[in-house]
């Protein structure tokens, strides 16, 4: 075991401090891996809070991670110390599954094992990024391309991978009329990978106080929600559209947006239940769908893709003594757009 420093909740809703962590020897098909940058997703503060239901303490959070390879365990084939490389949501899956051998990790029908929150087959709680180093499976690690900048590169283990995943599967590109609800730490990567797939994308946002970050980002549009009047104007107008915000919609309104045939995902996940009335579907058969994360080949293919189209997130890089302060602008929508730890600094 190695002892590594780290940031964690030592309870539901309190300031996380800095600690120490015990990480597991190295073992066969492992690699140590020295954490450079972990991204803050809003996840982070939902589980630190005890607000999708009840969590393991102490909580070192964390599953947008990069960072460089130290070691390896003497059956790993896919990397070699000095790699740079990245850890997203899941650190194992059964790996027999229909899902898993489909290259559907994400959707394990036993349940994949959380990069932190969890626990591991060893019987041990998992413990993710905001720390100095982690040790996991060559399976779920994946490369991130020399194209791409390490700090840029970590928020993309979950918001990128969580936007591309839904855009890829309902067919987002050239002819396809795509909306992104919502232009935080997500729906910026939705706009950035929907344009770059080819679809015309617009932004439904509360206000028009980011519309200009929208379109320099590669949306068409951008409208304003609290006006009527774009439920009115855009009724009926969308293939596709990608819900990423964690606050509860008014469904039935959003749906009433959708073509013949068109799907509405949500990628971010309210803590309170919705409601719907099912006319809204019906009429027009219309498709209220989720997405989670993607399996580890697909997060590989969306790294090569943005580093290809030379892309990354929209960061504001922070020290770990900020990250309780980060917490708190997360929540009142005061980041542009992903916070991201220098891991140098714990």
């Amino acid at each position: 075991m190695t002892t590594v420093a780290a940031y964690a909740a030592p309870a539901a809703k309190a300031p996380l401090e800095r600690t120490t962590i015990e990480r597991r020897p190295v073992g066969e098909h492992d690699v140590l891996i020295e954490i450079k940058f972990a991204g803050i997703c809003h996840s982070d503060i939902h589980q630190a809070r005890e607000g999708w239901g009840e969590a393991i303490f102490p909580m070192v959070p964390g599953h947008e991670i990069a960072g460089i390879v130290t070691e390896v365990g003497p059956g790993v084939t896919k990397f070699a110390a000095g790699d740079r490389v990245g850890v997203g949501c899941m650190v194992d899956s059964c790996r027999e599954c229909e899902n898993c051998e489909a290259g559907l990790e994400q959707y394990c029908t036993r349940g994949n094992v959380g990069t932190y929150n969890a626990i591991g087959k060893d019987g041990e709680p998992t413990y993710g990024g905001y720390s100095t180093h982690i040790v996991v499976d060559e399976a779920f690690t994946v490369r991130i391309p020399e194209g791409l900048s390490l700090d840029e590169a970590a928020p993309l283990l979950c918001a990128g991978i969580t936007t591309y995943s839904p855009l890829k599967h309902w067919n987002a590109g050239p002819g396809k009329k795509v909306a992104v609800v919502g232009m935080g730490g997500l729906g910026h990567m939705g706009v950035k990978i929907a344009h770059a797939l080819g679809a015309e994308v617009t932004v439904l946002s509360q206000s028009l106080r980011k519309k200009d970050d929208g379109l320099k980002l590669g949306a068409d549009h951008y409208y304003a929600t609290s006006d009527p009047k774009t439920f009115k104007e855009l009724r009926g107008s969308f293939d596709l559209i990608l819900s990423t915000v964690s606050a509860p919609l008014d469904l039935d309104t959003f749906l009433s947006l959708l073509k013949t045939d068109g799907a509405f995902v949500n990628v971010g996940a309210p803590e309170e239940p919705v409601s719907l009335n099912l006319f809204s579907v019906i009429g027009g058969r219309k498709t209220l769908a989720g997405s989670g994360i993607g399996g580890i080949q697909e997060t590989q293919e969306m790294l090569d893709f943005c580093a290809e189209h030379g892309f990354g997130a929209e960061i504001e890089l922070i020290s770990a003594g900020e990250i309780n302060e980060a917490y708190e602008r997360v929540l009142n929508s005061d980041v542009r757009y992903r916070f991201v730890i220098d891991v140098a600094t714990i």
